[in-house]
């Protein structure tokens, strides 16, 4: 099946940014944890987050201190929610992270949840040990929908309505784990670009849905918003009525967070 292009990626979570924000479940709390205890995410350290779409993971960051906090989001429509929703509190790069205007040796931190896989990983990498303090860390996670175990009763009642779509990079490179699983090619990723104290954990996790948020959660997967409007709609209203009939308006899905973390040398 077609991957869908990572410049066409990235101009399509923008159509209903407020669908987005209500669909997505956010990170496991493992996630921030990590970034206290090992990257010493505090108050007053430099973050720069790149690709932070409808700012679930940026409202967490600055909870827990971030000051300043740089967002690269090359999204218009995600940028301008961004703006509305956080005004000065940070400041915003409208541009990829490949194309960004950004200092050297600025950042303590940087973080990029659910959002690499629409980077250059070899160009993006390089930019992110550039813009990194010395001893700065790097972060890098995805939330995933499934566990290893065998498909949950949503996905199996679902499935059929997707087949055939094109396909996002998450998906990984034929014959190998999803994007976000393949430990071996990301933590080499990480060493190639030059850093030090590579390490890779996962989180299982659950949450739980309505009949429109699990309709929102679907429409803000890139493959079906890179269908025609007609088939798109047709989908997601399928996909909440199977949710409302067939799971009596509640859908619980399995969820794995998959964390990477390394280290500038000092």
């Amino acid at each position: 099946m077609p991957r869908i292009d990572r410049t066409q990626g990235r101009q399509l979570f923008g159509a209903d940014p407020a669908a987005y924000d209500l669909g997505r479940p956010g990170h496991s709390p493992l996630v921030y944890e990590v970034l206290v205890e090992r990257c010493g995410l505090g108050p007053g350290t430099s973050v720069i987050e790149v690709g932070p779409g409808t700012g679930q993971a940026t409202r967490r960051l600055l909870e827990l201190g971030a000051d300043p906090i740089v967002v690269v989001e090359p999204n218009p429509s995600l940028a301008e929610y961004l703006e509305e929703r956080y005004g000065d509190r940070l400041e915003l790069v409208r541009a990829s992270l490949e194309e960004a205007d950004l200092e050297p040796k600025r950042f303590d931190l940087a973080a990029a949840a659910s959002s690499f896989h629409w980077v250059d990983e070899r160009d993006g990498l390089a930019r992110l040990f550039t813009v990194l303090r010395p001893g700065g860390w790097c972060a890098i996670w995805w939330t995933l929908f499934g566990d290893d175990g065998p498909p949950d009763p949503f996905i199996t009642a679902t499935s059929p309505l997707l087949d055939g779509l094109d396909t996002s990079p998450t998906k990984g490179e034929e014959g190998r784990p999803r994007h976000a699983l393949d430990r071996e090619r990301r933590l080499s990723a990480l060493v190639v670009a030059g850093f030090v104290d590579v390490e890779h954990e996962l989180a299982t996790w659950e949450a739980r849905w309505d009949a429109m948020g699990i309709r929102a959660l679907y429409g803000s997967f890139s493959p079906v918003l890179a269908l025609d409007e007609a088939r798109r709609e047709a989908i997601l209203d399928e996909i909440a009525r199977i949710a409302s009939d067939e799971f009596d308006g509640c859908v619980t899905r399995r969820l794995t967070t998959s964390v990477y973390t390394a280290r500038k040398p000092s």
